[in-house]
């Protein structure tokens, strides 16, 4: 089975960072976000990978071409110019990297790398969220409903606290918002059949639009609800968390 990772967008939100790589280059804990995700599926044997590219892909191509030399220990001679590895942490992976365009949509990406799926159910994610789903239960739901597509439905953390106020302003409480009242959001990890790449018409189109609309219409599109950690990296606050979960050794999703 293959997974598929949206890898192609500007990442505006996060520009001190994603001016110079793709937002899935951004690094916590020393590697990028999309070695995490990685990492998180091949954790359950997942991988093989196709990554969608777009801005600023070569830098996404440079870093898996010299993958050695960005994780290795290396003992290099000068004179001759010889390299030598002197501990391996490569990873059992299997990388296609496709150029699905600068200004192509998140539909119109899956939809570029349609050759090289195969006819088999795959993975899709983005290449800038986090999480420490059970991507095996996952699979096991996908395949027990037999419909062409699962999202993961998440309850992203509340963000903002809750005034409770009186007419002249006084505020009488405050209280973050509990999870269980922003509700139900997509979570961004896909499982889907082949020929849920049908509902897509080209370039232009977004996945999260059309697409997912039309296969709910349709009756072909399942949620599965994941309860655990979860957490985009839109923002350099973002990151910073994420950062710190990392630094205190609390990261929910390593692998």
């Amino acid at each position: 089975m293959k997974a598929v990772i949206l890898a192609g967008g500007l990442g505006t939100r996060i520009a001190e960072e994603s001016d110079f790589k793709p937002k899935p280059m951004v690094e916590v804990g020393g590697r990028p976000l999309l070695w995490h995700i990685m990492k998180t599926y091949a954790q359950h044997g997942i991988k093989e990978f196709v990554i969608c590219l777009g801005y600023k892909g070569y830098v996404i191509k440079e870093y898996f071409f010299n993958y050695y030399r960005h994780t290795a220990n290396l003992e290099i001679d000068l004179r001759t110019g010889n390299a030598d590895v002197l501990d391996s942490q490569a990873e059992d992976w299997k990388i296609t990297l496709i150029d699905t365009g600068q200004d192509t949509m998140t539909g119109g990406r899956v939809k570029r790398i349609r050759p090289y799926i195969g006819d088999q159910t795959f993975c899709l994610t983005y290449g800038d969220g986090l999480s420490n789903i059970d991507v095996s239960a996952e699979l096991a739901f996908h395949r027990a409903h037999g419909k062409l597509a699962t999202v993961a439905a998440v309850q992203p953390p509340g963000r903002f606290g809750v005034l409770n106020t009186r007419a002249d302003g006084l505020v009488t409480s405050f209280e973050e918002k509990p999870q269980d009242e922003i509700g139900w959001i997509n979570g961004g990890f896909f499982v889907l059949e082949p020929s849920a790449i049908d509902y897509i018409e080209g370039d232009d189109t977004s996945f999260e639009r059309a697409p997912l609309a039309n296969l709910a219409r349709d009756g072909q599109l399942m949620s599965f609800q994941h309860h655990g950690f979860w957490q985009p990296c839109d923002t350099l606050r973002d990151k910073r968390e994420l950062q710190a979960l990392w630094d205190a050794g609390k990261a929910p999703w390593k692998a």
